[in-house]
């Protein structure tokens, strides 16, 4: 797996999941429960991780739709 995008604002994480899911893209959230350790403060950056061999595409479909990836 590599690492796609990296954010601390969740709703890109959801956003980006949903755009990737929807071209047929399998994706993976990692850190959605850092919250608990850090207190909800939102200060911990979310990862989505995405297949080797999608990588590729999914960058484009990021891309097109206007995500910054944040690395």
């Amino acid at each position: 797996m590599r690492e796609l995008l990296r954010t601390t604002d969740p709703t890109v994480i959801a956003f980006a999941t949903a755009l990737l899911r929807g071209e047929g893209i399998d994706c993976f959230p990692l850190d959605h429960n850092m919250s608990i350790l850090e207190g909800s403060i939102g200060v911990l950056p979310r990862r989505l991780m995405v297949r080797e061999e999608d990588l590729d595409d999914a960058i484009l479909v990021i891309r097109d739709n206007g995500i910054d990836r944040g690395l």
